[in-house]
């Protein structure tokens, strides 16, 4: 099955979320085409991880309620299933990362992974920064993850 994806507009600019077989697999930013083998069709689940994502922007939401899907390696998938554990409003190391996975040494490859991430925001890969409080990559670039840890911090 293709995937479906739609673009929205969102106060972070525009954003483009994907799905297949009932799950998110994909948000992009600032694109005006779909990535990859996606139809261009809005679901009932796209449009409710739009106003998820919304509601989280304008900071009523804090947990995402969604089925998510990433696709990548088991390493890759272990990184991200530890991004989900960080609560709202507080941030990682990749070191800390890493270390929950139980390779303490792996940093590098945890940033690496997280940098793959394909369900930025809901998976918090945001969340995560460096090991002296810099803000290290992000897929929407580094502006967006400042504005998302700011608002995680007012709330």
């Amino acid at each position: 099955m293709i995937k479906k994806a739609f673009l929205y507009d969102s106060p972070i600019g525009k954003v483009g979320i994907a799905e297949k077989d009932g799950a998110i697999t994909n948000v992009f930013f600032g694109q005006t085409v779909t990535p990859g083998e996606c139809s261009l069709e809005e679901t009932p689940l796209l449009q409710e991880a739009a106003q998820q994502l919304n509601e989280y922007l304008a900071g009523t939401r804090i947990v995402f309620e969604l089925p998510l899907q990433p696709e990548g390696t088991p390493f890759q998938r272990r990184c991200w299933d530890v991004l989900l554990t960080i609560p709202y409003g507080q941030t990682r190391t990749y070191g800390e990362q890493a270390t929950q996975i139980g390779n303490p040494k792996a940093s590098r490859a945890v940033g690496r992974a997280n940098g793959q991430n394909p369900i930025a925001i809901f998976i918090p890969c945001h969340r995560v920064i460096g090991a002296n409080g810099s803000l290290t990559g992000f897929a929407g670039g580094i502006e967006i993850k400042k504005q998302l840890l700011m608002l995680e911090k007012k709330r």
